[in-house]
C-alpha cells in the first residue's frame, strides 16, 4: 500500500512541475546563403531591414498566438509581448515598416519558408525538418 502511495505523489509532483520552454529554431529557404546572425534577425523581426546580408529581400513570417512566438521575442528579439505590440503599433502609427504576416501553426511556418526563396521564421526546434535550413537555435 505505501507503494502505491508513493507512485500517487511522484506523479502528483511530475504534474507539477513547471513546463521547460521549448528552444526555438530560426529557419529559412534552404537556397538562402547568406549569413545570418542574431543581429540580421532581429533587424529583419523589428522592421529594421528588408533584406539579408547578401541584399535578398526577407520576408518574415510569425506565429500567431502561440508560445514559440513568446520564446522567440524573448529569446531572440530580446523583447516581451507587450514591447513588441508597442513597437508595431508605432510602426504602423507613424507610417514605418508593417509586422510580420502571421501563420496559424508551426506546420504552415515550415511550409511557407520551404516554398518561398526569401522566408524567414521559427519554429519549436522539434519541428523543424530537411525542408528548410536552421540558421540557429535558441
Amino acid at each position: 500500500m505505501l507503494f502505491k502511495h508513493q507512485v500517487f505523489s511522484l506523479v502528483l509532483l511530475a504534474g507539477a512541475a513547471p513546463l521547460v520552454a521549448a528552444d526555438v529554431a530560426v529557419i529559412v529557404h534552404p537556397s538562402n546563403a547568406a549569413t545570418i546572425d542574431e543581429e540580421q534577425i532581429t533587424k529583419i523581426f523589428l522592421g529594421q531591414t528588408k533584406t539579408f546580408s547578401g541584399g535578398a529581400e526577407a520576408t518574415p513570417v510569425d506565429i500567431k498566438d502561440s508560445p514559440v512566438r513568446e520564446e522567440f521575442g524573448n529569446k531572440v528579439l530580446k523583447k516581451n509581448p507587450s514591447q513588441l505590440k508597442a513597437l508595431w503599433a508605432r510602426q504602423i502609427f507613424t507610417g514605418g515598416a508593417k509586422p510580420p504576416r502571421e501563420l496559424a501553426s508551426d506546420e504552415e511556418v515550415i511550409k511557407f519558408v520551404a516554398s518561398t526563396p526569401g522566408a524567414i521564421g521559427y519554429v519549436d526546434a522539434g519541428k523543424a525538418n530537411a525542408t528548410v535550413k536552421v540558421v540557429t537555435k535558441r
